[in-house]
């Protein structure tokens, strides 16, 4: 790649640059494509968690992320030279994102801070149904020692979050602050929302909880319970991108007058093109139902299937990232917001998503290894919420009726339909705010920035969601690679005289 016509290569030139989240999926992908496309850049930190398996960040690095099939094409190319590049472009800091410094001494962390000219924080935790003080913690608090580091030298911040900050909201979701639809938060006349009563209020709520339950289930549980109860207070489904969006808050208060970008990514998915497509770490969003639809768990499920979800392949993810921190290190300080999605740009409606998976289903099940254990027998059907709760309440009444019959009749009773039921409806928890879509994200200021990084670097980096050609994305890369990558092979049943066991999904 000529790195005279690229900005993107010269931005980054000599250029040392943090990066948190490397052992998560987002965060793998960004480093493999700096790694493979940006030679130019300077030294890369990654600050790990030690474990009690790795006590250091390189130990974790070495064992839980350079293994990793996020580098084959990489390793492929030669394996020396990946070898050679982590040891010559890698630095490790051992510490914790939510501990004050990092865990790091005031020495370490001033000179952490001098070395750094670029900050990619894409660390999160991103649970829908976490313990509130845990997600706080991770969300919103630990924001405040990444600007520490920030102001130490000015340092420009790109910031991962997600399109789902936009909550309650309806419409067209634009790349810009987010009000919140039940309101109540005072906006500031720089205009971000002064957020520090919230969340002085949240620290008191969860004092109070914990205070009350001494038992650590029992006070998880309730920590759950006030993270969903506040979200819906305040204008969103769940916890995760409710503390999303008081992060966005605190960082564009705090930065004021600095270089900050905000980088939202919808319902990111495996990978369309590089370093292999399909590649995907663990089970995402979509692939929760997909999973269980191909295990035959599910196939009956609340939402709207008209609805136009929204789906963007890691790799744009982590192209967008990268372009935002080119732009960062080099243009006028100021606040961006980019959102890396596709249902504005290439809408798809949720029904043609599941034609796609159950025409590949139907046609080329057997090439699955991994996903399906047979071809479905039933379709998989979408309705309103309303009329899945209906139904599946007196389907779990009757069912349990059923059993508790046949039980003191001595007939052994299977649980695999009751145990069907309850995976739909702990899904349908989790997941039914997203099957029911009320609104679209532009990515025009994203597309925008790609075509001010020119055509080179618009091939490199490619981010614009209208690339996917959905068909040939959702049957042929998106399902083969959650066969090849995420799902461990199938074991084989043990043979069952008497009684037929269901195969759980691994």
């Amino acid at each position: 790649m000529d790195s005279a016509n690229s900005p993107t290569l010269n931005a980054f030139s000599s250029r040392n640059i943090l990066i948190t989240g490397t052992t998560g999926f987002v965060g793998k992908v960004v480093l493999e494509k700096l790694l493979r496309s940006v030679p130019t850049i300077g030294k890369i930190y990654l600050l790990i968690r030690g474990n009690s398996t790795n006590p250091t960040a390189r130990e974790r690095f070495q064992n839980e992320v350079a293994t990793s099939s996020i580098f084959d094409t990489l390793k492929a190319r030669d394996p020396q030279r990946f070898e050679e590049l982590c040891d010559e472009k890698l630095c490790f800091i051992t510490g914790e994102l939510t501990e004050p410094n990092f865990s790091l001494s005031d020495p370490e962390f001033h000179q952490l801070a001098q070395k750094i000219d670029l900050i990619i924080n894409s660390a999160a935790s991103v649970n829908f149904r976490e313990p509130l003080d845990q997600a706080l913690q991770t969300n919103t608090l630990s924001l405040h020692t990444i600007i520490k580091l920030a102001n130490m030298k000015k340092a420009p911040v790109v910031h991962v979050s997600t399109c789902y900050v936009n909550g309650f909201n309806t419409g067209v979701m634009q790349e810009d602050t987010v009000c919140p639809k039940h309101g109540g938060i005072n906006r500031s006349v720089h205009g971000h929302f002064d957020v520090a009563p919230v969340i002085a209020q949240l620290q008191s709520r969860i004092a109070v909880v914990n205070s009350r339950h001494k038992n650590r289930k029992e006070r998880e549980r309730a920590q759950i319970n006030l993270g969903i109860a506040a979200s819906t207070q305040y204008g969103w489904n769940d916890t995760y991108t409710f503390t999303k969006w008081l992060g966005e808050q605190v960082l564009a208060q705090q930065l004021r007058g600095q270089t900050l970008t905000i980088v939202r990514p919808s319902i990111v998915e495996s990978t369309l093109q590089e370093p292999a497509p399909g590649w995907i770490e663990g089970v995402k969003v979509a692939d929760a139902i997909i999973l269980a639809y191909a295990r035959e768990k599910v196939t009956f499920f609340p939402g709207n299937k008209d609805g136009i979800i929204d789906i963007i392949p890691a790799d744009l993810v982590a192209n967008s990232i990268i372009l935002g921190g080119a732009e960062a290190l080099t243009a006028t300080p100021e606040h961006r917001i980019y959102q890396c999605s596709s249902s504005h740009c290439n809408p798809i409606p949720i029904k043609q998503v599941i034609k796609h998976v159950q025409d590949e289903a139907m046609q080329n099940f057997a090439q699955y290894k991994n996903l399906f254990l047979r071809k479905p027998k039933r379709p998989f059907i979408m309705v309103p919420n309303a009329l899945f709760r209906t139904v599946m309440g007196l389907a779990y009444n009757l069912l349990s009726i059923r059993s508790s019959i046949l039980t003191r009749m001595g007939v052994t009773v299977s649980s695999a339909k009751m145990a069907n039921l309850e995976t739909a409806m702990k899904l349908a928890i989790i997941f039914s705010f997203y099957t029911q879509p009320r609104y679209t994200f532009s990515n025009e200021k994203l597309c925008a920035l790609a075509e001010r990084m020119g055509e080179q670097d618009k091939r490199q980096f490619p981010v614009d969601g209208s690339l996917i050609e959905w068909g040939q994305y959702l049957q042929k890369i998106h399902l083969a690679g959650l066969d090849q990558y995420s799902l461990a092979p199938k074991k084989a049943k043990p043979k069952q005289k008497q009684v037929r066991k269901q195969t759980e999904a691994a």
